[in-house]
Order: structure tokens, then C-alpha cells, then sequence
């Protein structure tokens, strides 16, 4: 761990719904949940990666309300206790309101502290020199800098806002001399051949008390508000926190700020903003090739497909992007495929499911997918967590009959109790309060059949 007078906590910025990424990543299940690259989810990537710089303990998780439960999941299935650890938001505000409720968090349980701001779905591929870079911001917010790392340009990238250096500081480190907007090609040629221009990576550190005071100078009537929001309650409801301004933390803070340094760094970046981005950091085959999951390919080059539960058989294609979930899709040209997020608009717009949530959807007592739904019937299976219980009469279907095939099941209805092993099933009325319990140490699956 670095040595350090104050405590440092590591921020993981879990908000956003990955549009671009669709139909892999959905509201209700976003990109920083998915194991794109290998077992783990860009979260837990993201939490790994801080060891043995930062102690991943000392990780806090500022996501909305609805991921609360899959993130502190995903904490546990990587050994980091959750409680007290995921910072929530009724609603998303940006990074300004996001990053200034963290430092709050922080502040209340300790005099002082430094706080290290990752995105959670970033991916980097040179973990010793992001090691070195981080080492060196800690030492940098030490003495009052608010530091950002500012990714070396490899190619003139129109989709990233790029930040300009100015004056050196220490160790390679420059002064911030302005943030710029997403160039046009011809000005991020010109970023390039300038050579201390760098693309905004969206991470930063700093003492938690001098980003407060930071607030308190360029940002007030926001401080002013998100303090009187948290003075009535630790969780402030959906209709108070949409009262706050919609800021980035680049506009709100660092545009602004005295004390911004940037290190320039090449530990080998990526937002993982879309499909194109995601194919330009995975190794490839011979053809240049990205291929993941039950695939056939024949005659394919510089093409990304990747499936998740049917065959894929493509045939003398090039540049395309195949990406295949349970209920959806997605087929586009590589350099393009960004253009995914308006579809995902459209889905939006004409109330369609496919936008918001997968055929499975997670919850605190495990997970459900959707089998098949017909007019008069529902076909659903449902896996229970060990020492969990499912609200059996949650839903409005005034009849079901549940099948155990994997597990054990206590069944409580019209406080009967009912044993149900392997092979045995029950019929549950709408006319009582039912629920499921795993009453095993495995996991309870089931076969649920909704009768309309």
C-alpha cells in the first residue's frame, strides 16, 4: 500500500446505462455488471486492479438504487464485504453530484481522506505503470493538486474530450492548462502532432477536504443543496435528488480549478464506450477476428461476434459487428456500431422491454428469466439463493404451479407449510400470501407456469 499520512479510499463510479453497448448492456443491468474481458465484470476488474496500491477494502461504489444488490454481489464473489461500502443515488445526476456525494460519505466517518475516482467500466491493460501513475496522483493530492490522468494519444480519436497540459510540475507531471470538447478529425490531428494534448480519462485524485472546498468556492448553490438534501436523511429521496443540477465534474470542478494537474499516461486505456472500442482492446485471431461463444465462421475479417445462448454461422462478411442475447440482435458495421444508442432511444420511446432489462432479471433473492409468454400463460424459471425467499405472490396472475427441479423448497401459503423436493410441484392460489423458501444449501431452481 502506498504510505501516506490520510486514509485513501478508492471511488468506483458505477452509474450509466452503456447504451452503446446494447443489447449487452441495459438499464437494469449495465455495462459495469458484464464480464466482457475474461471472469470477472468491468467492476470487479476495476476493484482487483487497485491492490497493491490501494487497498480494495477501502473501495466505495456510488451506483444507482436499482444495481445496489448486483453490486454488492459482485463485491462479495471477489471476497470485499460490501456492507457500508455501496453509496447510492435515486437518480443520476452526473459526476458532480456523484463524485461530491462520495466526498461527503468519506468526510463523515473520517477527519480527512484521499480519494481515488475510477470509472467502473474502464478496462487497462499495463497494470504496473497505471500502479506507477497512481502512486504518483496520491503523492500529487498529498500536497493540494486535484489530478487527473490524461491518456497518450495513439491515434487522432474524435470521441473523447482531450485535455491540454501546460507547465511542468513534478515527475512528468504538467498543470492543466484547459479541458476541450470531442475534436473534429482535423483538430485531433493537430492534438496529436502538438504532442501535450491527452484524452480525458475521467480519473482523478485528491484530499477529499480540498475537492469540499473546491465545491464551496465554484460550486456553492450545488454544495448548498446536496448538503441540505443529506441534513434530512443519508438517503435522499428520487424527487429530492433530481432538484440537483446535472453537472459533470469536468465543468463543475476541474474547467474551473486552480490546482489541476494532469499525468500524462500510456498504461494502455479504454472506456470500453462501445463495440468498436471493446474490439480494438481484445487480442484477435488470425483474420483479425474477435470471436466469443458458440460461433462458425467462414471467410470473416476485422469483425466482432459474439454470442451468449444460440449458433452463430456468418459467412464471407467484413467490418461487422454480431451480437446475439436471448431476445435480441444487434447487427452493424464496425466503425458505426456507436449508432446503436439511438436505436436503443427507439426501443425506449415505443415501450418496449428490450431497452430496460434482459430475459433475466436479478434480484436479492436471486435471479428470473423468462422462458416463453404466450397470451394465457407465462413460463418463467427461478433461482433462489440459499437461505432466501421469493415473494411466490409478488405478481398478478391469479394461479401458478411451480416445479422443483433442482434443490429443496418449503412452500408457506395461508401459513401451511409444504416440503417440496426434486420432481414435485405445488398449485398456488392468488387468494393467499405465498412464499418460496431455499430451504437447502444449494441453489433452489424452479419451473413457474403462470396461468391467466
Amino acid at each position: 500500500m502506498v504510505d501516506v499520512k490520510q486514509p485513501v479510499y478508492p471511488i468506483l463510479l458505477a452509474g450509466g446505462t452503456g447504451s452503446r453497448l446494447w443489447p449487452v448492456s441495459r438499464e437494469l443491468y449495465p455495462k459495469q455488471l458484464v464480464n466482457f474481458i475474461g471472469k470477472d465484470s468491468l467492476v470487479q476488474s476495476t476493484i482487483k486492479r487497485l491492490a497493491p496500491v490501494v487497498d480494495p477494502n477501502n473501495a466505495r461504489i456510488v451506483c444507482g438504487v436499482d444495481h445496489i444488490h448486483e453490486m454488492a454481489r459482485h463485491m462479495a464473489d471477489i471476497g470485499i464485504k460490501p456492507e457500508g461500502k455501496i453509496i447510492s443515488e435515486p437518480c443520476g445526476r452526473n459526476t458532480a453530484p456523484a463524485i461530491l456525494l462520495a466526498v461527503i460519505h468519506v468526510l463523515k466517518v473520517e477527519k480527512d481522506a484521499i480519494l481515488c475516482i475510477f470509472p467502473a467500466d474502464h478496462v487497462i491493460r499495463d497494470i504496473d505503470m497505471f500502479h506507477e501513475k497512481v502512486e504518483l496522483g496520491i503523492e500529487l493530492a498529498e500536497t493540494g493538486h486535484v489530478v487527473t490522468f490524461g491518456i497518450e494519444p495513439h491515434y487522432p480519436e474524435t470521441g473523447y474530450g482531450y485535455i491540454e497540459g501546460g507547465d511542468r510540475i513534478t515527475k512528468g507531471a504538467l498543470a492543466i492548462k484547459r479541458f476541450v470538447e470531442k475534436p473534429d478529425h482535423k483538430t485531433a490531428e493537430a492534438y496529436i502532432e502538438a504532442g501535450n494534448f491527452f484524452w480525458n480519462s475521467g480519473m482523478f485524485v485528491f484530499k477529499a477536504s480540498i475537492m469540499l472546498e473546491e465545491f464551496r468556492k465554484l460550486q456553492p448553490d450545488l454544495l448548498g443543496l446536496m448538503e441540505n438534501i443529506l441534513s434530512e436523511s443519508d438517503s435522499p429521496s428520487k424527487s429530492d435528488y433530481e432538484l440537483l443540477p446535472d453537472l459533470s465534474i469536468d465543468y463543475a470542478i476541474m474547467e474551473k480549478t486552480d490546482r489541476g494537474v494532469v499525468v500524462p499516461s500510456g498504461f494502455g486505456w479504454s472506456d470500453i464506450g462501445s463495440w468498436k472500442s471493446l474490439y480494438d482492446f481484445l487480442p484477435k485471431n488470425g483474420n483479425n477476428n474477435v470471436i466469443d461463444g458458440d460461433v462458425i465462421v467462414q471467410n470473416a475479417h476485422n469483425c466482432f461476434i459474439q454470442g451468449y445462448e444460440r449458433l452463430i454461422a456468418v459467412n464471407n462478411i467484413r467490418d461487422i459487428v454480431v451480437i446475439e442475447t436471448p431476445d435480441s440482435i444487434f447487427i452493424s458495421d464496425m466503425e458505426t456500431s456507436r449508432d446503436v444508442k439511438t436505436i436503443v432511444s427507439t426501443l425506449k420511446e415505443t415501450g418496449r422491454d428490450e431497452y430496460h432489462q434482459h430475459r433475466t432479471v436479478y434480484h436479492p433473492w436471486g435471479k428470473k428469466t423468462l422462458l416463453e409468454a404466450k397470451e394465457k400463460y407465462k413460463v418463467t424459471r427461478l433461482v433462489i439463493r440459499p437461505e432466501c425467499l421469493y415473494p411466490a405472490d409478488a405478481e398478478g396472475s391469479p394461479a401458478k404451479n411451480i416445479l422443483v427441479v433442482s434443490g429443496s423448497a418449503r412452500l408457506v401459503a395461508d401459513k401451511k407449510v409444504q416440503e417440496l423436493a426434486v420432481g414435485q410441484s405445488a398449485l398456488i392460489s392468488k387468494k393467499f400470501s405465498s412464499n418460496i423458501e431455499n430451504s437447502g444449501d444449494d441453489q433452489l431452481v424452479i419451473i413457474q407456469t403462470e396461468i391467466y
